[in-house]
């Protein structure tokens, strides 16, 4: 069981872009294969179509990521049927989907939900529901009350045979997962449990979004029989780490897409017999919209690898430490990046002038998941806010 906390530690469509310091020959082979698979399938005209879907994502792409791919798969130990691969690949799979905005359970399946997993040490719980994640079956977090993700809306009742009451909020994947794991307030502290989808007590309900690229749901727990999941005391801090991290890597590729998107449209608008695109004024702008994408990206991808330490091999205070090490570069990696995606794709809707903001162009698509995911895992302000008290500030 981990002690409960609102700090964020428990202790002091262009081609892809090489990544300097995180793209080896391997890892850019795998970001070019989901690159092409998300060129040919996950284009604007099918990511609408996804966003008006009954599962508000494409189930047909999902299984060619996970079959093809091995996308859910990537960051979960062999042992466990993963991949074995490090964190760092599913980063680089988060920035693609990001990319181009495509509907994915990717986010809430196989990185909430398989690091709330991971994080617990657990290899018990491992052994039982990550090799179903690895290969595809949907799984989703519950954890945020109604003000946010510092204390968790659910709370359990019981040692043997724990029940579960209270709603969780902003879930993503609820309505199409087979099980969901639970972040609950229990005794004076905080553990995770895991409930099958439909059990009695359960109701799940989509509700409206921001986004409309990503669904989410209210869950309400009234005496839902749950299995209790041990946790050991940097539970919270992994957890949070990856997320953030996640999170991050999906705001550097839709922040690299909305700057492409506005110089492309910039090349093609003429005004005074010009393409607007030779204004020195929005050269200026455009320049500054590409220096924070690119230092978005060095902190996100910063975090990636300090992710990936902390989930090497091996336990012990060492690894705990790098665990609390990885959530606060994480949680700068998610500050910056959200603000940064705000402000990109606020300049990418002003220099689309007064189309910018309309349907038939996806710039507004991401002015949305920026505005979405700023407030995913904790909104910027509540983290800076909470890293201070643990500074000591």
């Amino acid at each position: 069981m981990t002690e409960p906390t609102a700090s964020p530690t428990a202790s002091p469509t262009a081609s892809p872009t090489a990544s300097p310091g995180v793209d080896t020959e391997e890892q850019a082979a795998l970001r070019q294969s989901v690159a092409a698979l998300l060129d040919k399938r996950s284009d604007p005209a099918a990511v609408r179509a996804a966003m008006a879907s009954e599962h508000g994502h494409d189930p047909a792409l999902w299984s060619t990521l996970v079959e093809q791919i091995g996308a859910a798969a990537l960051s979960i130990p062999e042992r466990y049927d993963g991949a074995g691969a490090t964190w760092v690949e599913t980063h680089l799979v988060c920035e693609e989907l990001g990319r181009r905005l495509t509907p994915s359970p990717l986010l809430g399946s196989a990185v909430l939900a398989a690091q709330a997993v991971l994080a617990t040490g657990d290899d018990a719980a491992c052994a039982r529901i990550l090799p179903g994640i690895a290969a595809g079956e949907q799984a989703a977090l519950c954890w945020a009350s109604e003000d946010g993700w510092a204390t968790p809306g659910v709370r359990a009742s019981g040692d043997d045979d724990p029940t579960l009451s209270g709603t969780a909020h902003h879930v993503l994947g609820a309505d199409t997962a087979s099980t969901l794991l639970v972040i609950a307030i229990s005794g004076g502290g905080v553990g995770l449990f895991e409930v099958p989808a439909g059990t009695p007590g359960v109701t799940v309900t989509r509700v409206p979004v921001m986004d409309p690229t990503r669904t989410l749901s209210r869950v309400e727990f009234d005496g839902a029989v749950a299995t209790a999941i041990a946790t050991r005391p940097s539970f919270l801090a992994r957890l949070r780490a990856a997320g953030w991290a996640a999170i991050s890597a999906e705001q550097v590729g839709a922040a690299r897409a909305a700057l492409d998107a506005t110089v492309r449209y910039t090349q093609e608008r003429r005004q005074f017999g010009r393409t607007i695109g030779s204004f020195q004024a929005l050269k200026h702008r455009m320049a500054d919209m590409y220096v924070r994408a690119e230092t978005a990206a060095s902190l996100s991808y910063s975090a990636a690898a300090m992710v990936a330490a902390a989930q090497s091999p091996g336990d012990g205070p060492d690894s705990d430490d790098a665990a609390y090490a990885a959530e606060i570069e994480a949680a700068a990696a998610k500050v910056y990046c959200s603000e940064a995606l705000q402000w990109i794709t606020g300049e990418a809707i002003q220099l689309h002038g007064g189309v910018g903001i309309t349907w038939e162009y996806d710039v507004h698509l991401y002015f949305k998941r920026a505005h979405g995911t700023a407030q995913l895992l904790g909104q910027p302000h509540e983290i800076l806010a909470a890293l201070e008290v643990a500074a000591g500030l």
